[in-house]
Parts: C-alpha cells; sequence; structure tokens
C-alpha cells in the first residue's frame, strides 16, 4: 500500500498541511492551550487560539513556536501529531513522508529539533526544505532555470529573502521582523499615543482591516475597543490606516534593509534578472497594503505579491516531497 505524502508550513502564527492530490488541507493557528497543574493539552489549533487572553490561571494558551523555530519541542510534537492525523484522516494506515519547511537562517540544531519532532510525530520519512525555495515553487516560479529569482517570504515570526537560480539559494537572509512584530507595533503605539492597552487579537484585527506600510489615498478607520490605562475602564477609540503606517514604519523599514543587502550581496548578472522579472511577495505578513508600493519606491524594482500568499509555502513544500529529489535535503 503506497503511503500519503504531505507538506507541512510549520509557521509560527499558523500551520498548513499540504496533501499530494488534495491540496491545502489544513489550515490551523499553531496554539495550544494546556493545563498548568496537570500539564495536559486542553485545546489545539483554533480552539485553542479562541483562548488567547481569556483563559483562567490554570490554562495557559501558548505559541509552541517562536520566530520560526521550536521553543516547546515537546508541545510541538503532539500538535504536529494532532495537526498530520486531521489533514490524513483515520483511514490512513501506513505512516507518511513528510517535507517540513524552516528558515533558511536556522541553525543545525534548530533544523535538527525540527527533524526529530516531524519524525516522532509519526513520519515515515523526513524531509527539510528552506522557506524560500518553498515559497518559490508555491508561487509558481520555476527554479530550476539558470535565472534570478528573488523572493521575500514575510510570515508570522520570520521574513526570508532569497536570491534563487538553479534550484539552490545563491544569497539568502533570514530576519526576525515579521507579522507578528507587525501586530506588537500596532499594539505598543496605541497603547503610547491614545492610552489604551488592547489585546494581541485586536492588534491583528487592525492590521487586516486597517493596516498600511505606505502613505494612503484615502484613510480608513476602525472604532477600536480596549482598556484605559488611566481609568482602568473599558474604552472605544477611532484609529486611521495613517496611524498605523507610522507605528509600522520601523518594522517595515527593517524588511526593506534587509532586502537591500541580498540585493548588495546578487552577482550582477542574478540582479539584472531580477531588475527584470520583479521581486515576489509571499507569506501571510505580505497580505500589508501598501508593502509592495514600499519595496518598489525603495528600491526601484517592480514588486509583486503571489496570487495565494498565504498557502505558497505550504504548496511548494507539498510539491518537493513530491518529487524523488529529496536526498540532498533529509538530515
Amino acid at each position: 500500500m503506497q503511503g500519503t505524502d504531505i507538506g507541512i508550513d510549520l509557521g509560527t502564527a499558523s500551520i498548513l498541511v499540504y496533501v499530494k492530490g488534495k491540496g491545502v488541507v489544513l489550515k490551523e493557528p499553531s496554539v495550544v492551550a494546556i493545563d498548568s497543574d496537570t500539564k495536559q493539552i486542553k485545546a489545539i489549533g483554533e480552539e485553542a487560539r479562541l483562548m488567547l487572553g481569556r483563559t483562567p490561571d490554570n490554562i495557559r494558551a501558548i505559541r509552541p513556536l517562536r520566530q520560526g523555530v521550536i521553543s516547546d519541542y515537546t508541545v510541538t510534537e503532539k500538535m504536529m501529531k494532532y495537526f498530520i492525523r486531521k489533514a490524513l484522516g483515520k483511514r490512513n494506515f501506513r505512516k507518511p513522508r513528510v517535507a517540513v519547511c524552516v528558515p533558511s537562517g536556522v541553525t543545525e540544531v534548530e533544523r535538527k529539533a525540527v527533524f526529530d519532532a516531524t519524525e516522532q510525530a509519526g513520519a515515515r520519512e523526513v524531509s527539510i526544505i528552506e522557506e524560500p525555495i518553498a515559497a518559490a515553487i508555491g508561487a509558481g516560479i520555476d527554479i530550476s532555470k539558470p535565472c534570478g529569482n528573488m523572493i521575500v517570504d514575510i510570515g508570522g515570526g520570520t521574513t526570508d529573502i532569497a536570491v534563487i537560480s538553479l534550484g539552490g539559494t545563491v544569497v539568502s537572509e533570514s530576519i526576525k521582523i515579521a507579522g507578528d512584530d507587525f501586530d506588537e507595533a500596532i499594539g505598543y503605539y496605541i497603547k503610547k499615543k491614545h492610552n489604551v492597552i488592547i489585546g494581541e487579537r485586536t492588534s491583528e484585527d487592525i492590521k487586516i482591516k486597517i493596516g498600511s506600510a505606505f502613505p494612503r489615498a484615502e484613510t480608513d478607520y476602525m472604532d477600536v475597543r480596549g482598556r484605559n490605562l488611566l481609568t482602568g475602564l473599558p474604552n472605544t477609540i477611532k484609529v486611521s490606516s495613517d496611524e498605523t503606517e507610522e507605528a509600522l514604519r520601523d518594522s517595515t523599514s527593517k524588511i526593506v534593509d534587509a532586502i537591500h543587502r541580498v540585493l548588495e550581496k546578487t552577482p550582477p548578472e542574478l540582479a539584472a534578472d531580477i531588475a527584470d522579472r520583479g521581486i515576489v511577495l509571499t507569506g501571510g505578513g505580505s497580505m500589508l497594503r501598501g508593502l509592495e508600493n514600499l519595496i518598489e519606491s525603495r528600491t526601484g524594482i517592480n514588486t509583486m505579491t503571489a496570487d495565494e500568499p498565504m498557502t505558497c509555502v505550504a504548496i511548494g513544500t507539498g510539491k518537493f516531497v513530491e518529487f524523488n529529489s529529496v536526498n540532498n535535503t533529509t538530515i
């Protein structure tokens, strides 16, 4: 009986699972709720995310992955086992072949931790693929050709920037600034400017609905509820898209600076290819409005976002495991 091939985008914010022949079958937050007293897992995924900031003292809703790497090995292993079973269903009797992506800047120790956790979660065979390569494959780029492609994958915990040619990474950089930092920056800005404290989920909501990385022609507004720092009482304020641009300026500038550094290290021939072909953005963080405009205005290179930026890495990881060229990336 033939086993199943699956690809896992092991993200800081979300986990996506791609199953061969079916596409992306599962997308859930990488959050786990644990009972501190009994050490038992109470909920995983979306159910656990709804508990963030709303749990009693004995139940903690945690993210076992931080900035693209495993911060809690045991919990990550249990979470992966749960997601693999959920994606495959009960009818699958043979262990799957699994490809997992990691940020391009991970150490050998961090890479080994991902490998071991995947194996313990029930994989028959494990392949490790770097996120920019997976993102490029998922975005429909033919990475086997001898020409330069620049991928900027903005996830929840890390931003991976890479120049890819002939199926490999020529120059890359991974920085620990991404979607989660956008949320944090918005929360900090509102606390500082409006004296109102808001939760993680509210910050993310603001980012998705009116967040912007570049000044907009028309300003959007949103009513935001939080707790007033001075009175301690619930308070509603009006936040504008211009304010989010100001709040996110430091984080988005660091991403653009990293793109600059990668371009500076790129061989001239490949740099000329990138000037012709443009920069491709993938990952959930790339959906921030105005990010294309910001990168384009600072680099002078045409910048576009992939069709399905959220699922690019998962699709690319899944397609990677379908090929039999896994030997050189399997630990």
